[in-house]
């Protein structure tokens, strides 16, 4: 259907611009007829019908688009179409002023009518030229909304297949680590690895169940967490302590499944185990504004900070996987001072409903 035609306030747009064409019609149609009334009785239908007559414009464009690289065929096309139309036009006033003479007792007013046929033939091929110029404008900025959109289309699937191939990462890296904690426990708890071994397959069931969400509250991921400490609690025992401080606002923030749990995991296996003694996991998670920002603290040993710590996949997917989400919103950082390890992330809180 013609783009034009689909919206009712397009069609009132495009009559309403051809109102001082009407009234351009009627002052060339009074120097050739006897009366201003002849010239608006002849001029106002004619111009109503050539709007409409000017949108197959519409259709010859499409035949022949601009890109066409034979310029002689646009060329000759048009100047075709619009003569046609232009003849058409005028015969169908030939017929308009046949019916009105006699109605209206206006004697002689077809003679001088067809006296002004190189005038409105002139004014119908200018006037369907700029109608073709029009259409084809049309036509260039509903391409480019295509493009612009198909665009679009293929950066958000691009967005969505990279997000699905971090995510796809970071399962198999988790189920590597606690499938060697439970090797580890058979020989000297094997009743801690019959427990773990529970726990990890409640843990995978519930995460293959968020996992296949693009986003979700940010208190789902934190239940998944406290599965992972207590899976990680029956091989560190009293080595491992946690400490949370979370804020309400923050469980309905949507974040993208398994976020802080590799960054857990991080701090875990870099930072705790290496200690004899063990250590404390903080963990800050508060809401300011629009932002939420989560911290990770953990001891580490001051000799091993800068060659072991965070040189597993978790924290690189964390940060890519941010950075796919909200852009340049997005920040990771980390930092270190003493035996201290600190992860830092800030990005938007988007809930239920709102778009990232």
């Amino acid at each position: 259907m013609h783009p034009i035609l689909e919206s009712r306030q397009r069609l009132v747009f495009y009559l309403t611009a051809w109102l001082p064409i009407g009234v351009i019609l009627t002052v060339i149609l009074e120097r050739g007829l006897s009366s201003w009334l002849e010239a608006i009785l002849v001029a106002v239908p004619l111009t109503v019908v050539y709007a409409f007559m000017c949108l197959s414009a519409w259709y010859v464009c499409l035949a022949v688009p601009m890109r066409n690289p034979s310029l002689l065929r646009l060329l000759v096309t048009l100047f075709v179409a619009s003569a046609l139309s232009s003849l058409a036009w005028f015969t169908l006033g030939e017929v308009w002023v046949l019916g009105v003479e006699p109605w209206l007792e206006l004697p002689g007013l077809s003679e001088r009518y067809t006296a002004q046929f190189m005038p409105m033939f002139a004014n119908g091929v200018m006037l369907y030229l700029l109608a073709a110029a029009a259409h084809y404008l049309l036509i260039i900025l509903a391409e480019s909304r295509t493009t612009e959109k198909r665009a679009l289309e293929l950066q958000v699937l691009a967005r969505e297949a990279e997000l699905k191939a971090l995510r796809a990462q970071i399962d198999p890296h988790f189920l590597f680590n606690s499938l060697n904690s439970i090797s580890a426990l058979t020989i000297v708890d094997p009743q801690g690895a019959r427990s773990m071994c529970i726990l990890l397959a409640d843990f995978l069931r519930t995460s293959l169940v968020l996992g296949a969400r693009q986003q979700i509250p940010l208190a789902d991921e934190l239940r998944l967490v406290e599965n992972f400490l207590n899976i990680e609690k029956i091989r560190y025992g009293q080595r491992l302590s946690v400490v949370r401080n979370v804020d309400p606002g923050c469980n309905t923030c949507l974040i993208p499944p398994l976020l802080i749990q590799p960054l857990v995991e991080n701090a875990i296996r870099h930072g705790i185990a290496p200690l004899v003694e063990g250590g404390t996991l903080r963990m800050d998670l508060h809401r300011t504004g629009a932002a939420m920002e989560i911290i990770l603290e953990n001891p580490v040993d001051a000799t091993r900070v800068n060659t072991q710590h965070g040189a597993g996949v978790g924290l690189e997917n964390v940060r890519s996987r941010l950075a796919r989400l909200f852009a340049n919103q997005s920040a990771v950082t980390i930092s270190s001072d003493n035996d201290t390890f600190r992860v830092r992330l800030r990005f938007p809180c988007v809930e239920s409903g709102e778009s990232a």
